[in-house]
């Protein structure tokens, strides 16, 4: 099983679950994602938002692919770029943290690792560009039938799986932090799976040389 992760551009937007391309929750305020709603074409603004936020900042959201088929997604931007995240009850984002508006795995491959495989790579994007943190707003009662955000903001459950640590308490919706040297510092798969199999293997044929038999030396008479 192959995994490739790609970063969001306007070709691989299209890649996202069609609810998901079609959803503003997080790019507009509430009056205006509903009046994008109302219009008949949120897509649109999605596109736009995307759009305008790759040409002004950067990467703002990684894709990942497992057999080539599209598995899931993560959407990151500064809080600047983001109006939905002032009507959060634990508002603000901090200063100096990049915000994960949300992520995404497809049911299929839920429980494969690709969440933290997704984390990660944000984590190393972010890195590059001097960031020291993410932040994001976690759903403490995901899955309520009553959940006006619907899946939109990721289950604070997941965040703290991966790594988040809580930094404002709220009964719906926690603001969670993750510091990247410490996102940095977890294993990749690979290596996980490189260091079991060193591990299942005899340390002396790993770390003790091969060397030939000397040769036997006759002593004169």
């Amino acid at each position: 099983m192959s995994r490739r992760l790609v970063s969001l551009t306007l070709d691989t937007l299209e890649d996202l679950p069609r609810p998901c391309r079609q959803c503003v929750y997080w790019e507009l305020d509430p009056v205006s994602a509903d009046r994008a709603c109302a219009a008949g074409d949120p897509g649109l603004e999605k596109e736009a938002w995307v759009s305008q936020t790759l040409l002004e900042w950067g990467s703002c959201g990684k894709l990942i692919y497992v057999d080539g088929m599209p598995a899931g997604f993560v959407m990151y931007a500064p809080p600047a770029y983001v109006p939905r995240s002032m009507a959060f009850p634990t508002s603000p984002v901090s200063a100096d943290a990049a915000l994960l508006m949300t992520a995404n795995v497809v049911p299929a491959f839920v429980g494969g690792g690709l969440g933290r495989m997704l984390v990660q790579g944000v984590a190393r994007d972010l890195t590059k560009r001097g960031i020291k943190a993410i932040e994001a707003f976690g759903d403490a009662k995901f899955g309520d039938a009553a959940d006006p955000a619907g899946a939109c903001v990721a289950p604070a459950d997941f965040f703290l799986s991966v790594g988040f640590k809580t930094v404002r308490p709220h009964p719906r919706f926690p603001r969670l932090r993750l510091e990247l040297r410490t996102a940095l510092s977890w294993k990749s798969d690979v290596e996980y799976a490189l260091e079991k199999l060193l591990g299942s293997m005899s340390p002396e044929s790993l770390l003790r040389p091969v060397r030939p038999s000397p040769a036997t030396r006759s002593t004169a008479g």
